[in-house]
């Protein structure tokens, strides 16, 4: 199988024998051995365990059992992912390496640091692919691996979903044990179709959740959250695709009687994690914007901006705007939150849209993400081999 071959397609395989295992993960670690000396996507790469855990997958495949996953290499966000991709490993999947995280002591998180050295992005080798699951959006966007883990303390998955144009999907707050003491980091997952994000959504969660709302649902436009200035480009890919959702009638715009002003969460944020810092104005701001999302979403299924505020920056550090600008809000207030691809900028690298839900709706972020691309609205395509690291 290819590095186009997804999750489900590759489970469906091997469980009908079509596909042996340890054949899926042997070439996903070839292809890894391959492209990740140039990406640097991956700080451990655990080939002969994985290759032993797929002969043990063939062989609960042979003796009858049905495994969902069967054979579905994975990575997982760095050297401590295991336990986030326990359902996954359960259901059949094979977990292949771990993926880069930024290096220790970084005061900004928007790259990543691999076994080879810096990560990049497969689009453009002098930008970063986001972070901190940088090497896990690498590993998907370059079709190394179908899925990989993540983890999303103020955008973590979105942003390097967004750089390098996959889906990236932040799940509720508050639903799973936080890696971070404030709560503020919820786990994610970074997939090439909406399908497979759901596979993985239905699995972690042991339910598929609520029915999708009939399509077309309502959404509002917002391109700064009313106080964050983004770059005219992100705003206007976002807002393209946006257009594309509303004309294949995925989406249907409306116009609350005051535009979506919520107040700057990032304050409140790096109070929140700072040891011993006051934080009373945080707790105001987060009271404030909770109850103006709550006001929104009793008029609207979703909210839509632009997943980033920029385009990919250089390796030398994102300048004087938080790449978070527009995703940390919904740490805050624990919303889910998926961002979806949205074209490319002039430099030839990938834009996100970003799709925020009530409390406990993936099941419609995800839904309306599929019949996007069912209806031709959205796509994911790989990087060409011209546009990655030689």
């Amino acid at each position: 199988m290819s590095g186009d071959d997804g999750a489900l397609e590759i489970a469906a395989a091997v469980r009908a024998g079509a596909r042996r295992a340890v054949d899926v993960v042997a070439e996903a670690l070839a292809r890894i051995a391959r492209a990740d000396p140039a990406l640097c996507a991956f700080l451990d790469v655990w080939g002969e365990e994985a290759l032993r855990r797929a002969a043990e997958v063939d062989a609960r495949i042979a003796a009858g059992e049905r495994l969902p996953l069967a054979g579905v290499p994975v990575a997982v966000k760095g050297r401590h992912g295991r336990r986030a991709a326990e359902p996954l490993l359960a259901a059949g999947a094979v977990a292949v390496g771990a993926t880069s995280v930024p290096g220790p002591g970084t005061p900004w998180q928007t790259w990543g640091l691999g076994a080879g050295g810096r990560t990049v992005n497969p689009w453009r080798a002098d930008r970063t692919p986001g972070g901190s699951s940088a090497g896990a959006a690498v590993a998907v966007a370059a079709g190394l691996v179908p899925w990989a883990t993540g983890s999303d303390g103020a955008g973590s998955v979105r942003i390097p979903a967004a750089w390098c144009g996959v889906l990236g999907l932040k799940v509720t707050g508050g639903r799973f044990p936080s890696p971070d003491r404030t709560g503020l980091a919820a786990p994610g997952v970074l997939t090439r179709t909406a399908g497979d994000a759901e596979a993985w959504w239905r699995l972690v969660s042991g339910r598929a959740g609520q029915p999708a709302a009939p399509f077309p649902v309502t959404a509002v436009w917002s391109p700064d959250l009313g106080f964050a200035s983004p770059d005219a480009e992100p705003v206007a890919l976002a807002r393209q695709t946006v257009g594309r959702l509303v004309d294949a009638g995925v989406v249907r715009l409306v116009r609350p009687p005051t535009a979506p002003l919520l107040l700057d969460p990032g304050p409140a944020w790096l109070a929140l994690r700072t040891p011993g810092a006051d934080l009373t104005d945080a707790h105001r701001v987060r009271a404030a914007d909770d109850e103006r999302l709550r006001a929104l979403f009793t008029r609207a299924d979703l909210l839509l901006t632009p997943t980033a505020p920029t385009r990919p920056h250089g390796h030398d550090g994102p300048g004087d705007t938080y790449s978070t600008a527009l995703t940390w809000a919904f740490n805050l207030s624990g919303h889910p939150a998926l961002s979806i691809p949205a074209g490319f900028g002039a430099d030839g690298c990938p834009a996100g849209l970003q799709l925020v839900a009530p409390h406990d709706r993936e099941d419609l972020l995800l839904a309306v993400a599929g019949e996007a691309e069912r209806r031709g609205a959205t796509t994911t395509r790989r990087p060409p081999a011209s546009h990655q690291p030689s």
